[in-house]
Order: C-alpha cells, then sequence, then structure tokens
C-alpha cells in the first residue's frame, strides 16, 4: 500500500534531493511549506510553520512517515517538539529524523548538544523512528563556489581531516529508509560519511583536478572568517555555531568515516570529484 511522507524543511538542500530520489516511487509527498506561494512540483503542499504549533495539525493529517529535518537555532528542540506532537496526535507511524554527526550531550558545539535533545525525544516518541547523523556536507563549498571560481578559497579549519558526505547520499540514504518497510530500521541510528577524511587542501588538489583548473585551499584564522560572515548577514548565533565546529575539527574531532551509506546503498558515497564535476557550473569563473 502506497504511503505519504510529509517532508519538512522542504525547500532546503537535503529535502530536496530527497523529493528528487523519491519521485516516480510509490510513495506519495506532502511538502511543508511556510509560504503558500513557494509550491513543490510533484508534491501537495501544505503551509505551516514548525515555530507555530496551531498550524501543523492539517498538513500532518492522513500522513504515515514523517521526514524531520528541523533547521539549526536555539529554538530546534522546540520545533521537533511541534513536529513530534502534531505527529502522535495525527497517529504517524514513523518519523525519520535528520541530526548531525556527533550529536551528544558532551558535544563540543552547540549544535550537537541541541540535536542530542531532539534525538532523545524522538526516540522516546513511541513512533517508531529512525536517526540520520550525517557529517560535514559537501554541499558547504558552494558557500565559497565564487572564491573556488578564482583558485583559491578559505576556512577557519586550519588542518582538519574530515570525512565530509555528499547531501545527494544523505538524500538516498533516507529514501531507501522511507521506502522499506516501516520496522526494519526502527531503532536505528545511522552515521553517514563519504568515503574518506580529506584536508581541505586534498579537497582543493580534487577540486582543481575535476574543474581541469588549480584550486588552493587558504587556511585563516576565525576572527577573519567571523567577519566575513558577519559581512554577508549570517546570524551571530549561526556564526558562533560555526566557529566551535571548526574549532572541534580543528581538534581532529570529524576525522572518521563510516561504512554506512554502502550498506544502505549497496554502493559506495559520492567522493569530492563527483560532487565538483556535478556543480561544475557554480565553480566557473
Amino acid at each position: 500500500m502506497s504511503r505519504t511522507v510529509l517532508i519538512t524543511g522542504a525547500t532546503g538542500t537535503v529535502s530536496t534531493a530527497l523529493m528528487d530520489a523519491l519521485k516516480g516511487t510509490d510513495v506519495r509527498l506532502r511538502a511543508l511549506v511556510r509560504d503558500a506561494s513557494r509550491g513543490v512540483p510533484g508534491a501537495e503542499t501544505c503551509v505551516g510553520d514548525l515555530d507555530d504549533a496551531r498550524s501543523l495539525p492539517p498538513a500532518f493529517e492522513g500522513v504515515q512517515d514523517v521526514w524531520l529535518l528541523v533547521p539549526n537555532g536555539p529554538r530546534a528542540p522546540e520545533h521537533n517538539m511541534n513536529a513530534l506532537w502534531a505527529a502522535r496526535r495525527a497517529g504517524v507511524e514513523r518519523i525519520v529524523r535528520l541530526s548531525v554527526v556527533g550529536a551528544a550531550h558532551d558535544a563540543p558545539n552547540r549544535s550537537g548538544r541541541l540535536h542530542a535533545l531532539s534525538d532523545v525525544e524522538t526516540e522516546s516518541s513511541g513512533m517508531r523512528w529512525t536517526i540520520l547523523r550525517p557529517h560535514w556536507f559537501m554541499q558547504n563549498l558552494l558557500n565559497e563556489a565564487a572564491d573556488i571560481a578564482r583558485g583559491t578559497f578559505a576556512l577557519n579549519m586550519a588542518d582538519a581531516r574530515i570525512g565530509m558526505i555528499d547531501a545527494r547520499d544523505i538524500a538516498d540514504c533516507a529514501a531507501r529508509i522511507l521506502r522499506d518497510d516501516p520496522g526494519r530500521h526502527h531503532g536505528r541510528t545511522y552515521t553517514l560519511t563519504g568515503p574518506r577524511s580529506l584536508t581541505f587542501a586534498e579537497v582543493a588538489e580534487r577540486l582543481g583536478a575535476a574543474l581541469g583548473r588549480p584550486v588552493r585551499y587558504r587556511p585563516v584564522g576565525d576572527d577573519a572568517k567571523r567577519a566575513a560572515l558577519l559581512g554577508y548577514g549570517v546570524p551571530a548565533w549561526i556564526v558562533d555555531m560555526l566557529e566551535e565546529y571548526a574549532r572541534a575539527y580543528a581538534s581532529g574531532w570529524g576525522d572518521h568515516t563510516t561504512g554506512t551509506v554502502a550498506e544502505l546503498l549497496g554502493r559506495p558515497p559520492r567522493d569530492v570529484a563527483d560532487f565538483a564535476r556535478a556543480h561544475a557550473a557554480a565553480f566557473t569563473p
């Protein structure tokens, strides 16, 4: 029997890729959006806001599965709570939740600590659940696309080695789980990574090889990156969070990989060269 999946964060990177991965399958897609004008092709669109619990019941009605993506922010646990409450009241059977790598009460960053709270709440919700904890997204490099196009990009990551993952692989894993029997992945927490742990100097080499021109990585200090992000209008809370991640990664916290993507999908995860070729237009001068 066909199941209806409610996609939260429907206009974001991972959710968009997830809907692409589920199109053409027997899954019925319903997208939760805050703005009625932002319809999602191929999905039934419902207007609601995780910030407003009263707006959510109609979107959850008749749904069997929820893809739960809550954006980073100080109120993320509240938004997760609102979604779980609406899901329980609507009789939703399964939650597939996007968490973060290393989510724990003692994580070295506020994002990991806040996500840990929501992970525990999801596990105690009374519904079937699966939690995905992906590593650093390769798509974060698109934030540096203009600099990469000019041949040099700067991050405050020092010589950090990270098992970064393509967001399309996160989406493919989520799609696999949502298409499987609801009991198959119940109670499982999956840490998703790319195929290997790389420094950003090695990332630059692979980007250059894929793009056919030299690319160089230039490490900078926290103050320089903070000033740049604030100059782009990034909220101070997010800037602080990113700085905490950068310090953790520079200490070696992100130097690990898992075989989970291959186990779920039956193929290896995409590497940085695959990512670069897929987004070559973004990195073109």
